[in-house]
């Protein structure tokens, strides 16, 4: 991935937290925006995303936000000087929960190797 490509990604990630938490702060508490891969043509975008609480606040700030995609794109576009902005996929960021249970695991193995006293 080039240098540009990744400061592409960083400031569409920036600039979409930013509208987010200023325009929807009520809606947009929970999410978080953790990271935007661009493809190297600039046709699309995808928005990596983390929400607190259970499935059923997941499943809802998903549909939020696939909802709110156009007026996002139209904002990244009025903010982000591009030739072309990036249509926007919004996908759940399931690396948060892997890491927790990376971290359990390796507690776990901890613990069984762990002489008992």
């Amino acid at each position: 991935m080039s240098n540009r490509t990744l400061r592409i990604n960083e400031l569409i990630q920036r600039e979409i937290s930013a509208y987010l938490h200023t325009r929807y702060q009520s809606e947009a508490l929970r999410i978080t925006i953790t990271s935007v891969v661009v493809s190297p043509d600039l046709h699309d975008g995808r928005v990596f995303y983390s929400v607190l609480g259970g499935k059923v606040t997941e499943e809802e700030c998903g549909r939020w936000l696939e909802e709110k995609s156009g007026e996002i794109r139209h904002i990244v576009g009025r903010t982000v000087v591009l030739k072309q902005v990036p249509k926007l996929i919004f996908v759940r960021d399931t690396s948060p929960e892997r890491g927790t249970r990376i971290v359990q695991l390796l507690d776990e193995l901890e613990a069984k190797e762990r002489p008992a006293p």
